[in-house]
């Protein structure tokens, strides 16, 4: 699947604006029919990584690849993994990773039947794909 170029805007507040007008307007529907709702809120989340405390800085990597979010989603050919639970040190079947792009990664999060929202989504190292691996495979029970 083809991927947009990566979108350079001067000010986080473009991005923001952006990201306001592409994904909170209504849910996004994946290949395989989840309905994923972006919150505006979490837009710090998605786009800023931790350095000294959670979140505290802007990540440009992750945010000239904002587009790339909804094409990752709609990509029948995504690689497709179960999550992981940080606390429980598990897998986590209400977690879907896709892999696109041989690195990039998109996290969602099942709530309810048919319904998921956006929890990340990062450019990868070597390492972290290893361990994504290792998880199952993203099967349709899932859901």
């Amino acid at each position: 699947m083809q991927y947009p170029p990566l979108v350079h805007y001067a000010t986080v507040a473009e991005y923001r604006a952006h990201f306001d007008r592409v994904y909170c307007q209504g849910p996004l529907t994946t290949f395989d029919a989840i309905k994923v709702r972006f919150r505006r809120e979490q837009f710090d989340h998605y786009f800023f990584e931790s350095v000294k405390a959670r979140d505290d800085t802007f990540s440009r990597r992750r945010a000239e690849r904002i587009d790339w979010v909804a094409v990752a989603l709609v990509d029948p050919g995504a690689e497709l993994r179960v999550g992981w639970d940080n606390h429980r040190k598990r897998p986590a079947p209400n977690r879907r990773v896709a892999i696109v792009v041989q690195d990039y990664v998109v996290v969602i999060r099942m709530v309810r039947a048919g319904w998921a929202e956006l929890v990340t989504a990062f450019v990868a190292d070597a390492r972290t794909l290893a361990q994504i691996r290792t998880n199952p495979l993203w099967k349709r029970k899932n859901r």
